[in-house]
């Protein structure tokens, strides 16, 4: 394809300079123009050279298509280096990219919301060493919006169209305008990671992403954790009324993804999760009332309508020690629970969530981003049997905590899990 002129976009040079109407300049196209798909082991190997020659970070991005497959793939992976240009990686053809990454493993990745695409960039080979999230820079540094885009136009001055992110990026060919959009994605990002890095050093932050960013390399490409009965998260359930009811929704729910996964499809597109609940509440015996509830209408789903029938007559014949219980709950109650169940343990989350939110004030950045409320909730609801700093330390260390949260928080949330004195 055709590139773009270079003078259709100001350099990053200027940055964070607006017209005279004092509106941020729309950013359309990419400086070098649009590269065409890298797809083949040739075009590949050039791009291993490119980057390996290039200096300082490397900014990368990826596209998945969620909402449309069953998968958490990439489906494009973009690059941008100086010294390097940028480089659009179709994955499909090339799943193994160990290659570009030992080209690029000394040089600090910046990516923006990293913990969305570290696991999908880490099953082509591509783990990194050093990041810098902007997405989680710009939260710890207080931006009330953190989006790309609002974050491109309130540093840098440029503004970014956001109209393609939910698009399925698995259809081949990509349109041009498409492949513009993701170039444009990282187009900016090691400018915007400068801008952010400045904004961190001057409010005394940059130990805290430090840490945050190495905690990502570590964690971050872990795959999500495989929940026990993932059936329960239908969207609805709390509709549906009783043991054998439930039955059904596990039922379908499974017939579903079962589906999903052998045509790679967001299990939503093979049946969705209002068509489950209306079968689980009505028990429909035959086609005709099945195909006149909600959600059962579209071709797709009528075709498959004796095995909708099948998985509800599973649940039919289930004997009743077969059917689902209350799952055994993990850590502390829900927390409108706790004055009825623990007036002293919900008076000690009352105190530690007042020096979280009055700490995360004073610091300019989200409550949630100091601390997690899970490891707050965990820590009220059984604190250690000898409440000093060293054990509240020990206690959030073992929930992931990061030294300079502990150290904002201690000793205030040490004493806040003390009894009140008379």
């Amino acid at each position: 394809m055709s590139p773009h002129p270079s003078s259709a976009v100001p350099e990053p040079a200027d940055a964070g300079t607006e017209t005279d109407t004092g509106a941020a300049v729309p950013l359309t196209a990419p400086r070098d123009g649009t590269p065409a798909p890298v797809a083949s082991p040739t075009e590949l190997d050039e791009v291993v050279a490119r980057f390996a020659a290039g200096t300082g970070p490397v900014a990368l991005d990826a596209e998945r298509a969620s909402g449309y497959r069953y998968s958490q793939r990439a489906y494009l992976v973009q690059l941008r280096r100086a010294g390097a240009g940028t480089a659009l990686v179709d994955p499909l053809p090339l799943p193994d990219l160990s290659a570009l990454d030992a080209a690029i493993a000394d040089a600090e990745w910046v990516l923006h919301a990293a913990s969305q695409d570290l696991a999908c960039l880490a099953e082509l080979g591509l783990r990194p060493r050093r990041l810098f999230d902007t997405e989680l820079a710009a939260r710890l540094a207080g931006f009330e919006r953190v989006g790309l885009a609002a974050l491109t136009e309130q540093l840098l001055g440029f503004s970014l169209e956001k109209h393609h992110s939910a698009a399925d990026w698995s259809s081949r060919p990509l349109p041009e305008s498409w492949l513009t959009y993701a170039a444009l994605d990282v187009e900016l990002l090691v400018d915007l990671r400068d801008a952010l890095d400045e904004e961190l050093d001057r409010q005394g932050k940059s130990g805290w992403a430090a840490e945050e960013f190495a905690a990502l390399v570590r964690n971050g490409a872990r795959p999500p954790r495989v929940r026990a009965e993932p059936w329960r998260r239908t969207s609805g359930i709390h509709r549906v009324r009783g043991a054998r009811a439930q039955a059904r929704v596990r039922s379908l729910w499974y017939a579903r993804d079962q589906i999903a996964s052998r045509r790679d499809a967001a299990p939503g597109r093979v049946l969705p999760d209002s068509a489950i609940v209306a079968a689980a509440e009505l028990d429909p015996k035959d086609e005709k009332t099945l195909l006149t509830l909600p959600g059962f209408g579209g071709r797709s789903v009528r075709r498959l309508a004796r095995t909708w029938l099948a998985a509800l007559d599973d649940a039919r014949q289930l004997p009743d020690d077969a059917l689902p219980v209350s799952p055994a709950v993990e850590g502390p109650p829900p927390p409108h629970r706790w004055a009825e169940r623990d007036p002293v343990a919900a008076g000690r989350l009352a105190r530690c969530r007042e020096v979280v939110v009055g700490t995360a004030v004073a610091h300019t950045l989200p409550a949630e981003n100091l601390i997690t409320p899970d490891s707050i909730r965990r820590l009220a609801w059984q604190p250690p049997e000898e409440i000093t700093d060293d054990t509240v330390a020990e206690t959030l260390r073992g929930l992931g905590a990061r030294e300079w949260q502990l150290g904002l928080l201690l000793p205030a949330l040490t004493e806040a899990l003390r009894p009140p004195a008379p």
